[in-house]
């Protein structure tokens, strides 16, 4: 683990491109028909339980059937197959891509997911905190639990089967979460951040400089 990071490139390069890029697949075969134009604005999903679908993007029919499908994030379309308009294409095809405007607070989340020790998804299923760690979490805090090999961190709710799932890597707090409880989570994916105590001052330097620097 590096002691020390280049703050000034980091920064440089939000400022230079601060933005994230989602490219959007179709999820099926089918005729397309969209609803979006290259470098048009298209709103992400809303809502206090994300219950407000955000911008129609375009339209997918097969069999006669409509699949219609939203932007989930906020920005521009950066790019589209607008030559595919009306036409079928395959499964997996790359439609279009929103350039997304990061947050601040979407900045430091991106620059500590690459600090941070990531505890990741043992296999595609749905997560729970341990009950002694969720207790602690609730009476505490996440930061102040910290975790060692051998803990067991998590549940794994999986074809209706719950499975403990022991914390395997570096002693350390828990600083980040990347889930939320009872939700489906892939493999491979994070499910937590861990600071090792070492790394803390570089973590709270880290958040401290992009909350003073980034406008």
């Amino acid at each position: 683990m590096q002691n020390e990071i280049d703050y000034d490139t980091i920064l440089s390069q939000y400022r230079q491109d601060p933005f994230a890029y989602e490219d959007i697949l179709s999820k099926h075969s089918g005729t397309i028909q969209f609803n979006v134009r290259e470098g048009g604005k298209v709103e992400g999903t809303t809502g206090e339980f994300h219950h407000i679908k955000g911008t129609l993007l375009f339209e997918l029919t097969r069999e006669r059937n409509k699949k219609a499908i939203f932007s989930e994030a906020n920005g521009e379309v950066s790019f589209l197959r607008s030559d595919l308009d009306g036409k079928f294409v395959e499964a997996g095809e790359k439609i279009m891509t929103i350039r997304h405007p990061l947050k601040k607070r979407e900045i430091i989340e991106r620059i500590l997911r690459e600090v941070l020790v990531p505890f990741k998804a043992p296999e595609k299923a749905k997560y729970y905190f341990a009950l002694d760690i969720q207790n602690r979490i609730e009476k505490f805090g996440q930061r102040s639990v910290n975790v060692k090999a051998g803990d067991e961190l998590l549940t794994m709710s999986l074809m209706k089967r719950d499975t403990p799932v022991y914390y395997e890597g570096e002693t350390g707090i828990i600083h980040s979460v990347y889930f939320s409880s009872g939700q489906s989570v892939d493999q491979g994916d994070p499910l937590v951040g861990i600071c090792p105590p070492e790394i803390l001052p570089l973590v709270e330097k880290i958040i401290t400089r992009v909350k003073a620097e980034w406008e």
